[in-house]
């Protein structure tokens, strides 16, 4: 009788210690969850501006992107859908904080390179995320008929941006976009040669898979012919990958030509209906 007494308080006593080791290990789990925030984005764009989320290491995102015409030209062009531009990506995540994207666009033909890469992550210790992005963009449209003395370096411009968003809370997430854009080849007329623009974006869910997103840049190169982009979408979570819907003043999908070549305004109802679709592997 004395032998089992003397088994079973063993047994206790070490079933007590493992079950403090093993709080002490959910502990430590749950202290490590919660130093890091979640991501402040569901998807890689806010509405066609770039956001902080990032590819994952080893994951490809095959990219499409639609905008239909102007909807102000009513049934002639049948609300927009005969004038349409389209851009067809792919994404890779290098690692879990860097990306790098190659695209094609339909306007003005433009290639586009860009790498993606995290700074910074918000948590406990700091308030925000903090991600770089940088595009060569090659135009391909150019043509020595119209530019008798073209060359490669004139097909090429430049964005640099410093992505820096705030996850506030699971509902509400904002992001403030310096960027900078340098043209070789541009019309002195209409634009600079050097922009900087200051974009600012948010998301708001309002139900488990559907959020509801905005974003505005403002350019400012005084004498620019074109438009501030402003544009507003819903988010829609399917399964394997993001579905977008949005209304926008720039139906360019590049990044560079979105930026600084908006011809749209949204007093007139100069507006361009179109959508991004995501698909991880």
């Amino acid at each position: 009788m004395t032998k089992t007494v003397l088994l079973l308080s063993l047994l206790i006593s070490g079933l007590a210690f493992a079950q403090e080791d093993l709080l002490k290990d959910i502990d430590t789990i749950q202290t490590k969850n919660t130093d890091t925030s979640q991501p402040a984005f569901k998807a890689l764009q806010i509405v066609t501006g770039q956001s902080t989320k990032l590819a994952a290491k080893n994951e490809w995102y095959i990219v499409v992107a639609h905008r239909f015409g102007d909807v102000s030209k009513g049934f002639k062009d049948f609300f927009g859908l005969d004038d349409a531009s389209t851009k067809l990506g792919a994404i890779y995540g290098a690692t879990d904080w860097l990306s790098f994207n190659l695209s094609r666009e339909t306007n003005q033909k433009t290639f586009e390179g860009g790498a993606k890469y995290r700074l910074f992550r918000q948590s406990e210790n700091f308030p925000v995320d903090v991600v770089g992005y940088n595009v060569l963009a090659v135009n391909t449209d150019l043509k020595k008929d119209n530019y008798p003395h073209l060359q490669f370096g004139d097909r090429l411009s430049y964005l640099t941006q410093a992505l820096i968003s705030r996850r506030f809370n699971d509902d509400f997430s904002l992001q403030l976009t310096p960027s900078y854009v340098h043209k070789n080849l541009y019309d002195p007329n209409i634009e600079d040669k050097n922009q900087f623009l200051a974009g600012l974006g948010g998301r708001y869910k309002i139900s488990k898979r559907i959020s509801i997103n905005a974003e505005y840049f403002v350019n400012f190169d005084n004498h620019s012919f074109y438009k501030n982009p402003l544009s507003l979408g819903m988010d829609i979570e399917t399964g394997g990958h993001v579905f977008q819907l949005l209304f926008t003043n720039s139906q360019i999908n590049s990044d560079i030509g979105y930026l600084t070549n908006a011809t749209g305004k949204w007093e007139k109802g100069q507006i361009f209906f179109g959508f991004n679709l995501y698909r991880v592997f």
